[in-house]
């Protein structure tokens, strides 16, 4: 069985304000807990209008104050613009406060333009990618306590030490971030909706390449795609119409509302063909419950992946919540 979980972005609709994007993701939070679902990510970008989530860490303290049993984590983390003790004593105290809930999930992509990203890293420059595999390994030696005695910060302690440490996930959409989990033995989170590539193959060389850890004894991936699910194919059309052409705008400004379509059924417009935005960009798989989950169903079983994550932009908050209810049946998840 498929087990499902929640990647928030924080969209804020057109209308409303970003205090009312983050209210929203508390709330889906628990709505989405008391349906079944596992796992609750939450997102990192920066200068972006129309999503409100750049403080993952800081979220994810306010979700899991708000939630008694979803696992909580970061979708992810940008470790390129800080340094790992920083965000292992951050995910530290967040472990401490809920033990046995919090993951962290890092990844190397800016989440914003480059001039934000300059401004968000110490000295006006970000860490160059090549460093990355070194912070990765860094990271999870502060979380573990297990710093080597070469280490050049040898000695240092990431504080608090949480009874149950963080899970350490890494992020990928390529197939060099898919590589370094291999090589550090750490589970993958493969962002099918962003990547431009087609990750069966990615996720295949993972697990034959996969270096079991103290942390992961076995390959283990979640698979992150994205969904709108409708009581009808119409509405989830229209619904995905409206986040197409904010897609395409290059997810500038707050999340446009539908456009409405005549009620008479001789003059609704055909179901619309996928729109080409952003060469290479994976489509959301949209519709019925029987629709949408054929869809995940299948790009789990040929990725392999043990857990899907779905990630749902509406303008309406209320739709988002009914997109993930639809689904939650559809997958017979246990409500609690």
């Amino acid at each position: 069985m498929i087990r499902l979980s929640v990647l928030d972005q924080s969209p804020v609709p057109e209308g409303s304000t970003a205090g009312d994007a983050l209210r929203n993701t508390l709330d889906l939070a628990r709505r989405t807990e008391a349906m079944g679902y596992h796992r609750y990510w939450v997102a990192e970008h920066h200068g972006m209008t129309g999503l409100a989530g750049s403080s993952p860490e800081a979220l994810i303290g306010s979700i899991a104050g708000s939630t008694d049993r979803i696992r909580v984590g970061s979708g992810g983390v940008m470790l390129t613009h800080y340094a790992p003790l920083k965000v292992a004593e951050s995910f530290n105290v967040l472990a401490s406060l809920h033990p046995g809930r919090i993951d962290l999930g890092v990844g190397r992509a800016p989440g914003s333009d480059h001039l934000t990203a300059a401004a968000l890293a110490r000295g006006g420059a970000r860490t160059p990618l090549e460093n990355y595999p070194n912070q990765v390994e860094e990271l999870v030696h502060l979380v573990d306590d297990t710093l080597p005695a070469h280490s050049p910060i040898q000695g240092v302690r990431a504080t608090p030490r949480p009874d149950e440490p963080p899970e350490i996930w890494l992020l990928a959409s390529s197939p060099d971030s898919a590589a370094f989990a291999a090589h550090f033995g750490l589970p993958l989170g493969w962002a099918d909706f962003i990547a431009q590539v087609d990750g069966a193959p990615i996720i295949d060389a993972y697990r034959r390449q996969f270096r079991p850890s103290a942390r992961c004894a076995e390959p283990r991936v979640l698979l992150c795609a994205s969904a709108v699910c409708a009581d009808t194919d119409e509405e989830a059309d229209a619904i995905v119409a409206a986040v197409r052409a904010w897609r395409a705008a290059g997810l500038r400004g707050p999340v446009p509302a539908p456009t409405p379509t005549p009620s008479n059924p001789d003059t609704t417009p055909a179901r619309p063909a996928p729109l080409a935005v952003q060469p290479g960009r994976r489509s959301i798989a949209t519709g019925t419950p029987d629709r949408v989950g054929a869809r995940l169903t299948e790009m789990a079983e040929a990725s392999g992946a043990e857990e899907v994550m779905v990630v749902t932009i509406c303008h309406d908050h209320e739709a988002r919540v009914r997109s993930y209810q639809l689904l939650a049946d559809r997958f017979g998840l246990v409500a609690r």
